[in-house]
């Protein structure tokens, strides 16, 4: 239908200003996306959570076009995962009943396709029992770990294992507040 807005996604960008790293400012984040011919872009926070208008709202070609337009304006690779706003609900949704509870500090591992949970889960090294917990969704694993004895995690091995370069990472608390952006309207689109 002419007129229709164009459904809002998250884009989740891996590893920019991360330690140092492949700093990128937001306003040129955004500049770069509206360039591609994505159209409006909001960034959120400054660890790459990327609100866009976009059709289709997800999956390989968006994520593709979106690592191709940022490797050419910023000279490096940033891996990128897309989430329609239906998908993060679900995610959200699927979530263990005491994930983001104030006795935990919980995550969510997006998954970048062809990527499983169960392949995720069956190269998981053994974490800590009593103090790590995980849990696989859709696109996705949850990871909590007792706030008490968060320095006791092992989640750390995972993080260095091949697997990692194709996961992002975000809090309980950003992902929650990105699916509730993602049903405000997106300016400018």
């Amino acid at each position: 239908m002419v007129g229709e807005p164009l459904p809002t996604t998250v884009a989740l960008l891996r590893g920019i200003n991360v330690g140092g790293r492949h700093a990128v400012a937001m306003p040129d984040l955004a500049a770069c996306l509206a360039d591609a011919g994505l159209g409006a872009a909001r960034t959120v926070q400054q660890s790459g959570n990327v609100l866009l208008a976009a059709d289709p709202a997800s999956g390989p070609d968006l994520e593709g076009t979106i690592e191709a337009a940022l490797a050419d304006r910023f000279g490096f690779a940033v891996p990128t995962l897309v989430r329609s706003r239906d998908e993060l609900a679900a995610t959200v949704a699927a979530a263990p009943p005491d994930h983001g509870s104030d006795a935990l500090r919980s995550e969510v591992f997006f998954l970048k396709a062809p990527l499983t949970a169960r392949e995720v889960l069956d190269a998981m090294p053994e974490l800590r029992d009593g103090v790590d917990a995980v849990a696989p969704g859709p696109g996705a694993v949850y990871f909590s770990r007792v706030a008490a004895q968060a320095r006791r995690t092992r989640i750390q091995r995972l993080m260095g294992m091949p697997v990692f370069r194709q996961m992002t990472v975000r809090s309980w608390r950003t992902t929650t507040r990105l699916l509730a952006l993602l049903d405000e309207p997106l300016p400018g689109a």
